[in-house]
């Protein structure tokens, strides 16, 4: 709006006005605000739609990765006898690794799901909230200037309107002077209260003229800083604001393909594992598994006898004669019979299946029960090493005891001693009892396959060497021992040492022994002081190397340098083992 005002005092105190006004456009309507705020929150709302998306793409793969997890849990070969049968067929062991990466596979759909809620729809959920209070407060703001404005444009005219209503006054005071000053029956005292009046008002008028000329001035700054600077910056803030809204949600939608593929090569693997398990399969292989596993060890049977029956008519043979030859023919039948034994029906109906029968496995074909005798006699081999093992590092500990009877009661260590050397008494009667079976059965086995057996008892469980010839006398197509290696079992099995005196074997093979290989470090996580014959001393937090580990007698074997190595408390030590490292041989 522009007001022109012409205030002409000298013509007579004439009051001319002129004005020129256009219309006020509604300032919301100007400035877009509500589309702007419909439009900001409709992009609010896309967002949480994206957001709710997400959630439920990462909800499908969380429950495909269980269902993936249970189907492959489901079709797990069960811990019995049958389950460890079928493990040694490659289709089987081919299946196995399918089910294997399958669950592997599930595991890469959680982490899909797992990376979909961590690097999207927790990241969207905070960022909501961000555009929320940034939304609002630069609508706030807006809302602020809007009204700051109009309130000025309200002000604005009510100085319009006095300026107006006292011009108006001030020219009737004018027109009522000079009606006044032209009436000769008024008094002078009339006119020149008239005068005065006019004057004042003429005075009231230019005073409304001057303050709504300031305040006309002022409002059109404010109004000029409104449109031009205020507004602009509030307008200029919700587009960064859009902008960075749609920024976000395309980095979204790119790290939502990223998720998957970096994914991909794992998943390739497993895919790669489940074709290469398919090709490792070996019909042939598993047909000869067959014949092995069902092989019984008998000789085909024999030709079959004819059996001449037309001797019957001759009437010259004699009754006990005729009587005698026929028990002559009953013997081959049964005989042939018994050689036919595989394909005939038990009429007891002993089971074939592991883990039933006696134990002396009679129930099974000869090859099968010579098997059974040599996988249990390898089962018992390894007990009783084991409780040897462990008799020999108590055995170890009681002489450490001996010597530095401050760190333990030697006594203490006795009884399981006595129980360790009962429990190997009894597993060497019970190996000494499958030897004389197994011994039993190769007896009765064909010769034939005597000159084919192979044995490496000695070779996998003493580390001994044992001569050819020996070798070739007990040794078998299936790697399973003969009774030639009962005698050499049971030397070493040897009775249990007296517990109280040191071996001289171990005191030269620990002086004499080659520097331990180091697999792995410890750090000290006390002092020791090591005083005693055989220890070192540590400080708290210093670094050493292992060179043997605690073999169950509370102490580990540990080297400083090349010249200074000793046992420390195992508790005393914090033990960082190389994964690669093959261990150091325990001297005992």
């Amino acid at each position: 709006m522009y007001i022109f005002l012409d205030l002409d005092i000298s013509k007579g105190s004439t009051f001319h006005t002129r004005g020129k006004q256009d219309k006020m456009v509604p300032l919301q309507k100007r400035d877009q605000f509500d589309n702007l705020e419909k439009h900001t929150q409709w992009g609010i709302e896309f967002v949480e739609k994206y957001t709710k998306f997400v959630k439920e793409r990462s909800e499908i793969e969380t429950n495909y990765a269980k269902q993936i997890r249970n189907l492959s849990k489901k079709y797990q070969p069960k811990k019995n006898s049958r389950e460890e049968e079928e493990s040694k067929y490659t289709f089987c062991r081919a299946f196995l690794t399918t089910l294997n990466e399958l669950n592997d596979y599930a595991g890469q759909h959680e982490v899909i799901a797992e990376n979909l809620t961590s690097q999207i729809i927790a990241e969207l959920s905070r960022y909501l909230q961000e555009i929320k209070t940034e939304r609002k407060s630069h609508f706030h703001d807006g809302r602020k200037a809007q009204q700051h404005i109009e309130s000025s444009w309200k002000q604005l005219e009510s100085c319009k309107r006095k300026f107006e209503r006292d011009c108006k006054e001030a020219d009737r005071a004018q027109q009522y002077f000079e009606k006044m000053d032209a009436d000769i029956n008024v008094t002078k005292a009339d006119v020149e209260k008239a005068r005065q009046q006019a004057q004042m008002r003429h005075q009231m008028a230019a005073d409304s003229k001057g303050e709504y000329s300031s305040y006309l001035q002022k409002f059109n700054q404010e109004q000029n800083d409104h449109y031009y600077t205020i507004i602009p910056n509030i307008f200029q803030k919700l587009q960064d604001m859009e902008e960075r809204r749609i920024e976000r949600i395309g980095l979204c939608m790119k790290t939502f393909a990223d998720v998957d593929r970096q994914v991909l090569p794992i998943v390739g693997k497993c895919l790669d594992g489940m074709t290469k398990a398919a090709e490792s399969i070996e019909p042939k292989t598993d047909s000869k598994q067959v014949v092995e596993s069902y092989k019984s060890g008998f000789e085909p049977p024999g030709d079959v006898e004819f059996e001449d029956y037309g001797q019957a008519m001759k009437r010259t043979a004699s009754e006990t004669s005729l009587s005698n030859s026929r028990e002559g023919k009953e013997k081959p039948a049964g005989k042939s019979k018994g050689k036919l034994w595989p394909f005939i029906k038990n009429k007891n109906k002993l089971s074939l299946k592991l883990g039933s029968g006696p134990e002396d496995f009679s129930h099974l074909p000869p090859e099968q029960r010579r098997k059974k005798l040599q996988g249990k006699i390898d089962e018992l081999s390894k007990d009783i090493q084991k409780e040897m093992d462990q008799r020999d590092a108590l055995t170890k500990m009681k002489d450490v005891y001996v010597k530095n009877p401050q760190m333990g009661d030697p006594a203490s260590v006795d009884p399981r001693l006595s129980e360790i050397g009962q429990n190997i008494e009894k597993l060497q009667f019970e190996m000494q009892k499958f030897e004389g079976w197994l011994a039993e059965v190769e007896e009765r086995m064909p010769s034939k396959s005597d000159t084919h057996r192979r044995s490496g008892l000695y070779e996998t469980q003493n580390n001994t060497t044992v001569s050819t010839n020996c070798a070739q006398d007990r040794e078998s197509p299936d790697g399973s021992y003969t009774e030639e290696q009962n005698s050499e079992t049971q030397v070493k099995a040897t009775p249990i040492p007296n517990t109280t005196s040191t071996t001289p074997e171990f005191d030269d093979e620990f002086d004499d022994e080659e520097t331990l290989p180091t697999i792995g470090t410890c750090k000290a996580l006390y002092p020791f002081e090591g005083h005693n014959e055989g220890t070192i001393s540590v400080a708290e937090g210093e670094l050493l190397y292992v060179i043997e580990e605690d073999k169950g007698d509370g102490w580990t074997r540990v080297r400083r340098n090349e010249d200074e190595e000793g046992y420390v408390p195992t508790s005393y030590v914090e033990v960082f083992l190389e994964t690669n490292a093959k261990g150091a041989m325990t001297y005992i």
